[in-house]
């Protein structure tokens, strides 16, 4: 036999382990890249969700603006959607004493909506304010005597007239989604 046969003879069967450890590999690769686009899917979805219910929470916004502006007595509460004083805090920031389940709610959105719900706390410390200035967070406005100025400290501002109220939105959705929007706004 020739040293070349013998060669051969050995090496038989090792193109087809290399075949198979290649394969296992492009195999593996192939997985790593489509676990990559689903989890790059699944999260645009998450954002697209959080985006839509941010959209939605301007619902409750303006809807309770608009309960607001139609309240018949600022010094009394009303429902379980308004606080004619400040309530105690979580340590997020939220109305601590406020039971979600009670308050008003409004659905939002087609096939796949938003349960949107709000709560608004007027600024002042007590219910019935005898001092606004002192008892109430308020709105101070501009002087418009004086536009023209450019020197920090010299526009003057008028008196605070405008009682702030703190507006609430929470907004739940898809995939559990929680969304929690507050602003402040003003009645007159």
């Amino acid at each position: 036999m020739n040293q070349a046969a013998v060669e051969y003879r050995d090496q038989r069967g090792m193109t087809m382990v290399v075949v198979l450890v290649l394969m296992a590999v492009m195999l593996l690769g192939g997985l790593a890249m489509a676990k990559i686009t689903e989890s790059g899917m699944m999260v645009s979805g998450n954002v697209s969700i959080k985006e839509r219910a941010i959209q939605a929470s301007e619902v409750g916004v303006n809807t309770a603006f608009r309960q607001i502006q139609a309240l018949s007595s600022e010094e009394t509460n009303a429902g379980n959607w308004y606080f004619a004083s400040m309530q105690n805090q979580s340590p997020d920031g939220l109305p601590a004493s406020v039971d979600w389940d009670k308050v008003p709610s409004l659905d939002v959105g087609t096939a796949s909506g938003f349960k949107v719900q709000y709560v608004v706390e007027r600024q002042c410390t007590v219910a019935q304010v005898t001092d606004p200035e002192s008892q109430c967070l308020l709105k101070q406005v501009d002087d418009k005597k004086n536009p023209s100025s450019s020197k920090a400290g010299e526009e003057a501002l008028d008196p605070p007239s405008g009682k702030q109220f703190r507006v609430t939105v929470r907004v739940s959705g898809d995939r559990n989604t929680l969304t929690v929007v507050q602003t402040l706004v003003t009645r007159g």
